[in-house]
């Protein structure tokens, strides 16, 4: 017979190691979430996952000069990411090539630049852990850098709420009104990066991507508002963390891949039952007109 309280809750009430995973999840489900839905609604998800990648380098050369600290490293990956998302910009300015052909260049230099450093300058353990992270081996820091970008993230998106929305949907009225659409632009790139330096910091290069876009892409079969996809999509990412930590210890498995696993099967579900554009509400009107 199997034991609720032992599969779903002792895990969290006996080992601080699994409280801590559990709260650095939860940040970065409040953090990450909503700006996924942003990045869906911009068309920009490419760019999310190219960016994740781009953090690479720049955490592999703070690895290999103070080792496995992650304030360098969240700070390394941080510069990097910012600089390849300016970079991309100009280039595709500059040059007949579009802004996703540009990214997904930097993505391939990037991720092989940064797993030829790690690889070099560190051994199989720590490639590991930079490619796939180690939310369970959170620390103070780590988590004191989840909970603050989850905070600036939430108060930016809820401070600046209407220009994300008006330029996600349609930036040239918000230019041509007048509005700050490039300030705007900038500030989302910021968040998006530092939630991915978060991330890549809990779930590695690998996985960051996946706590940010899945739970964002399934909201889109709950929700029809942006407001409402935000809430769906942090709830989404919080069960999702919940229960891939859960199956994490269970299995004994990897903590990063079994939340991105479990952010998947929500996804799923969603994409099958969900009633907004779901499809088995798409199929039954038309066996209903049939019969």
């Amino acid at each position: 017979m199997i034991d609720p309280y032992g599969l779903l809750v002792a895990p969290f009430v006996e080992f601080a190691f699994m409280r801590r995973a559990l709260v650095a999840s939860m940040a970065l489900s409040l953090g990450c979430a909503p700006v996924g839905v942003f990045l869906i609604l911009r068309r920009m998800s490419l760019v999310g996952d190219a960016l994740s990648h781009a953090i690479l380098p720049g955490a592999a050369i703070a690895f290999l000069f103070a080792g496995l600290s992650l304030g360098a490293m969240a700070i390394g990956g941080f510069v990097a990411g910012v600089l390849t998302a300016l970079g991309a910009g100009a280039l595709s300015r500059l040059t007949p090539l579009r802004e996703d052909a540009t990214f997904a260049a930097f993505y391939l230099i990037a991720l092989a630049a940064g797993v030829m450093m790690v690889s070099v300058g560190g051994s199989g353990v720590d490639l590991l852990h930079v490619l796939f992270g180690s939310v369970l081996a959170v620390d103070d820091t780590a988590l004191i850098l989840a909970a603050s970008v989850a905070s600036v993230s939430m108060l930016a998106v809820a401070a600046l709420y209407r220009g994300f929305v008006i330029e996600s949907f349609d930036r040239e009225f918000l230019r041509v009104g007048g509005g700050p659409d490039r300030a705007l632009h900038a500030i989302f790139l910021v968040l998006l990066v530092a939630n991915l330096v978060v991330s890549f910091l809990a779930l590695g290069t690998l996985m960051a991507i996946g706590l940010m876009m899945l739970p964002a892409a399934a909201a889109r079969s709950w929700a029809h508002g942006v407001a409402g996809m935000i809430g769906v999509a942090t709830g989404i990412a919080a069960l999702s963390a919940y229960a891939g930590l859960t199956l994490s210890f269970a299995l004994d498995a990897p903590s990063g891949p079994s939340i991105v696993l479990a952010a998947g099967f929500f996804y799923a579900a969603s994409v099958l039952f969900g009633p907004v554009g779901g499809l088995v509400a798409r199929a039954l009107p038309r066996r209903h007109l049939r019969g």
